[in-house]
């Protein structure tokens, strides 16, 4: 696979989370990669913890972050 696809799955399941009304509430980097922790509030559920690979896909949520998380004009941004 390559290094696109691979960024291309991991934002496309950022952005989906984003987009069912999930919020970043953790991010822990190591070695592996970094552990990205969503929380949905509305209706309240379990934690959903994504392992991002791809640098492309960890500055996709740092640039989410720091952007002020319109989840709208992120998932735009890429149709």
């Amino acid at each position: 696979m390559s290094a696109f696809a691979e960024f291309d799955q991991e934002r496309q399941r950022i952005d989906s989370l984003i987009g069912q009304g999930y919020t970043i509430t953790g991010i822990h980097e190591d070695l592996d990669g970094a552990r990205v922790t969503f929380i949905r509030s509305e209706p309240a559920g379990e934690p959903v913890e994504l392992l991002l690979l791809t640098a492309d896909a960890r500055k996709h949520v740092t640039a989410l972050l720091v952007s002020g998380f319109r989840p709208a004009a992120a998932v735009e941004s890429y149709s």
